[in-house]
């Protein structure tokens, strides 16, 4: 079942992406709302698009790979990006790239090279207009993505465990331009892609 989309909040079709601009304050809310579907995000400060999310400084700052309330996103440039505010799920990924059409090239050979919708690809037609080439597109926070390693570090990927209406809410600590998706990749997904809703609070109320 997938809930009615909320007052205020957008949503993206299955396979999709989107830009958005937040400034320093503002508040970007991410809603599954159909439950076992992954959303990324990326961003780059939008003074100076080279700098950009890095999930190797954020992982070192916070000490953590398990991002949730409270957590802090850095920059490439060791600046706090995003500050995590609500986490309704508790289970997130930020060691994966996001799916390309390499992924499924490589890991995917079945599929015979066949054209397939990725996120990589969504993140760069969303923020390429705002100066950010493909090359600039590094790791993604995976929203709701379940990923584990085993005692011999083989990573694993699983159904997410987010159920219809958990959310993911980050506050802005600079001014940014942000690339959320609703993920392409079936496997990440629980088999099927859905959708995800997405809102932004702005933080002088406007």
């Amino acid at each position: 079942m997938t809930l009615d989309r909320q007052p205020g909040f957008s949503r993206l079709a299955p396979q999709t992406g989107t830009h958005v601009r937040l400034e320093p304050g503002d508040v970007l809310t991410i809603v599954d709302p159909s439950g076992v579907q992954v959303s990324d995000l990326y961003c780059v400060a939008a003074d100076d698009v080279a700098e950009t999310l890095s999930s190797g400084r954020s992982i070192d700052f916070e000490n953590t790979i398990r991002f949730t309330t409270g957590g802090r996103l850095w920059s490439n440039r060791s600046r706090p990006m995003l500050t995590i505010v609500e986490d309704t799920c508790g289970t997130h990924d930020f060691l994966l790239t996001p799916c390309s059409q390499q992924t499924f090239d490589i890991l995917y050979p079945d599929l015979g090279g066949a054209p397939h919708p990725s996120c990589f690809a969504n993140l760069v037609g969303a923020l390429s207009p705002h100066g950010v080439g493909p090359d600039q597109v590094g790791t993604t926070l995976n929203i709701f993505m379940n990923v584990w390693a085993d005692g011999d570090g083989e990573l694993h990927i699983g159904p997410p465990p987010s159920r219809a209406g958990d959310r993911f809410s980050v506050r802005a600590e600079m001014d940014l331009h942000v690339g959320i998706t609703a993920c392409s990749a079936e496997k990440s997904n629980g088999g099927v892609c859905k959708p995800i809703d997405w809102s932004v609070t702005r933080a002088g109320g406007a």
